[in-house]
C-alpha cells in the first residue's frame, strides 16, 4: 500500500501480509495521536483481543512532533519525540494484538487544513483495504482542534464511498471531552467492564505523556469508571466502567446532512432536557 508521505509506516504486530492483516479488520479506529486510539477505542480492542473473528486495526494521523514534554523527555527535540511517539504506539499495538497499525505521519497543521486532500487520499485506500464493519473516531464535539478536523476528514471520506463499503456503524468517542453531557437516551454505550489489566497496560505503555506530566492513564480509566456510576441515579450499576460515543453514521448515509447542525442538535437536545427538568420543579 502506497501512502502520501514515504515516512508512513504499517506495522504487523503478528507477521502477518499487510493484505491478510488489512482484510481481517472488523473494527478500524483512525485517531489524531498516538494514545488516543487506547483511550477512545477500549471497547473494540477488548471485544477483538484473543479472537480469530475479530480484529481491530489502529490508524493515527499526526506524527507526534508537537506533544508537550517534561521530565527525562524535557529537551527531546521534535524528531526525538516522534520517534519516541512511534515506538509507544507499537508496543500498544503488540499488547493489544491488533491486526495492523498505521501511522500516517502528517504534522497536525496539515490534517487541520481544510483544502488538504493527501489524507483524504490515505483514508480512502485504507478503508477500501479494510471494508470494516464498525469504525470509531473522535467526536465532532471535542474540544481538541486536531480532534475535530480528524473526525471530518474520516467522515468525508466514508462519504465518497460506495453505500455497499461503508460500515455498519461510525461512532465519534471521548478523549478531549466527555461525553457526560449527552441524554442518555442520544448516548452510543461502550461496555468496558472487562480486562481492566489489559486496559491498563495499553495506557501504560504511553510513557512520553504519563512521564511528560499528563496522567492520561488514571484519567481515562477514572472517566470509565464514573460514566457507569453516574449513569444512573435510580438503580445499581450494570457495568463497572462505560465509554460513551456520539453515533456518526447517519452523517454517512446522508452524506448532504449538515455536520454542524448534526451536532448542534445533540446539544439543543440536552439544553431542552435541562430547561424541562427546571420548568418541571419550580
Amino acid at each position: 500500500m502506497k501512502f502520501q508521505k514515504n515516512t508512513a509506516e504499517i506495522f504487523i504486530p503478528d507477521g502477518a501480509s499487510i493484505e491478510e492483516a488489512l482484510e481481517r479488520t472488523t473494527d478500524l479506529c483512525i485517531a489524531a495521536h498516538q494514545d488516543d486510539v487506547e483511550i477512545m477505542a477500549a471497547a473494540p480492542i477488548i471485544e477483538a483481543f484473543q479472537r480469530d473473528d475479530r480484529w481491530f486495526t489502529a490508524v493515527i494521523m499526526t506524527d507526534g512532533r508537537g506533544s508537550p514534554r517534561d521530565g527525562v523527555y524535557h529537551d527531546y527535540s521534535d524528531d526525538e519525540m516522534r520517534a519516541v511517539r512511534f515506538k509507544e504506539q507499537r508496543k500498544a499495538a503488540m499488547i493489544g494484538e491488533y491486526a495492523a497499525l498505521i501511522m500516517l505521519d502528517y504534522p497536525s497543521r496539515v490534517i487541520k487544513d481544510g483544502d488538504e486532500n493527501a489524507a483524504l487520499v490515505d483514508l480512502a485506500a485504507i478503508l477500501k483495504a479494510t471494508k470494516p464493519e464498525y469504525v470509531y473516531t473522535h467526536n465532532l464535539a471535542d474540544k481538541h482542534a486536531t480532534h475535530v478536523a480528524v473526525a471530518l476528514r474520516v467522515v468525508q471520506a466514508l462519504r465518497a464511498l460506495e453505500r455497499g463499503d461503508q460500515p455498519q456503524k461510525i461512532y465519534g468517542c471521548e478523549v478531549w471531552r466527555s461525553l457526560d453531557w449527552m441524554r442518555d437516551d442520544d448516548k452510543a454505550l461502550m461496555d468496558v467492564s472487562a480486562r481492566k489489566n489489559l486496559q491498563a497496560a495499553l495506557l501504560g505503555v504511553f510513557d512520553s505523556q504519563i512521564g511528560g506530566g499528563k496522567r492520561y492513564d488514571l484519567a481515562a480509566m477514572g472517566r470509565r469508571m464514573a460514566n457507569a456510576t453516574f449513569f444512573e441515579s435510580h438503580g445499581v450499576d450494570q457495568s463497572s466502567d462505560l465509554s460513551y460515543a456520539m453515533d456518526l453514521t447517519p452523517l454517512i448515509r446522508e452524506p448532504e446532512m449538515d455536520m454542524i447542525s448534526y451536532v448542534k442538535d445533540y446539544i439543543e437536545r440536552f439544553a431542552q432536557d435541562v430547561e424541562k427538568m427546571i420548568q418541571d420543579l419550580e
